[in-house]
């Protein structure tokens, strides 16, 4: 069976556990990292070396890192599918949103907004540096709302591996407390995601066992 290993809280690990739901894989996810511990079991470090979730086996496949997870499955479970289109072009296109969306988009939201909102007291919070952080964000947001001009999803009428990657941190993005622009298209595609049962179950996630004091 396939197995992966992360709580439900991460959202690395929502990405890939979105993927799963809508591919309609059999699977196990197991409870490693934060509260559950587990990072340094030997069984789960020789999955993953670096100590992180989340990790994969499946079979004799044992991977690491959520964007590589993300490419195995689609390319294994989805070939054929808008998730892993027979074209090599149109296939590269959507990983380029992607991969911008793991190595630019990601991390300008989850370490100084969510990670400076939710995971951090109160009383140590930088509210300036925290609004700075939504301004930057919403720059690039407007990149993805340029994208879905005339169209449901980043790619087109399916979706595929772009929106996975870039639309599990709208969740977050939307439910925290924090002065956001108004961008309708954004929120549009927002609530069109809200609409899929694999998005509800695996991301549409409470992270109240995150939070820090006064968050």
């Amino acid at each position: 069976m396939l197995k992966i290993y992360g709580r439900a809280t991460s959202s690395n690990v929502q990405a890939v556990m979105w993927l799963v739901g809508e591919l309609g894989l059999t699977h196990e996810r197991i409870d490693k990292g934060h509260v559950h511990g587990g990072l340094d079991d030997p069984e789960f470090r020789r999955i993953n070396p670096h100590g992180v979730v989340p990790a994969m086996k499946d079979g004799d496949v044992e991977m690491f890192e959520s964007a590589a997870i993300l490419r195995y499955l689609a390319a294994k479970y989805g070939a054929g599918t808008s998730f892993w289109n027979e074209d090599p072009a149109k296939r590269g296109r959507a990983d380029s949103w992607a991969e911008w969306g793991k190595t630019t988009y990601g991390p300008a939201f989850s370490g100084p907004i969510f990670w400076a909102r939710v995971r951090t007291p109160a009383k140590n919070r930088n509210q300036a540096m925290l609004q700075r952080a939504v301004q930057q964000f919403e720059a690039l947001l407007l990149r993805v709302g340029m994208a879905l001009e005339d169209k449901p999803f980043i790619m087109g009428d399916d979706l595929t591996l772009a929106d996975i990657v870039i639309g599990h941190l709208l969740y977050r993005y939307y439910d925290i407390d924090i002065q956001r622009a108004e961008r309708p298209r954004v929120r549009a595609y927002y609530e069109r995601l809200a609409e899929r049962q694999a998005f509800r179950d695996h991301v549409m996630v409470s992270y109240d066992s995150l939070r820090a004091e006064g968050a």
